[in-house]
């Protein structure tokens, strides 16, 4: 069986980093702690290879170091998880199935491709721009209110979408 470094550490972070950083936002991370405890996992593997057997037993392995690394991160903190621990691995897995997500995310892509008109303006406004929902409302000629209905509407059709791409997709 390999070790990583004979697989090379940089193929290991290609293959796996998307992966950890998902299941670091999953445990509660925000998005920069994400970026900094999924750099600390892998220098983790890095100062301490690891035998690796297989792709899914090297995803379950990174998770429980980028676990133990939330953990500490929280408890410097001062801070408790958001989440149950105990189960937080298998509810991941039972959530973004045995890709770590990324099937949920191209199907994901394709169908916000299909967006157009207003509900594809809606959303770069608000989630890609970061627009102040007045603001976002008034460029498009919305009520506030009538914004947010919209926003509601897109994201239900969305989870339409991929649940029929999907059909075993849970999704919150």
């Amino acid at each position: 069986m390999a070790t990583v470094p004979e697989l090379g550490l940089e193929e290991l972070v290609r293959v796996h980093q998307r992966g950890v950083w998902r299941y670091l936002r999953f445990l509660g991370a925000g998005p920069a702690e994400a970026d900094d405890l999924t750099q600390e996992t892998f220098i983790e593997i890095w100062r301490r290879p690891f035998e690796q057997r297989d792709e899914r037993a090297t995803a379950a392995y990174l998770r429980q170091v980028a676990r133990n690394r939330f953990l500490m991160f929280l408890r410097a903190r001062r801070r408790r998880p958001e989440v149950d621990m105990e189960t937080a691995d298998q509810d991941f897995m039972d959530y973004t199935g045995d890709d770590g997500g990324d099937l949920r995310v191209q199907v994901l892509s394709d169908c916000l491709s299909k967006l157009e008109g207003r509900a594809r303006a809606a959303l770069d406004l608000c989630y890609a721009r970061q627009v102040e929902r007045a603001e976002a409302a008034r460029q498009l000629s919305l009520s506030e209110e009538g914004l947010k209905t919209l926003l509601r509407r897109v994201k239900h059709a969305l989870r339409e979408c991929v649940a029929r791409k999907i059909p075993q997709a849970r999704l919150p």
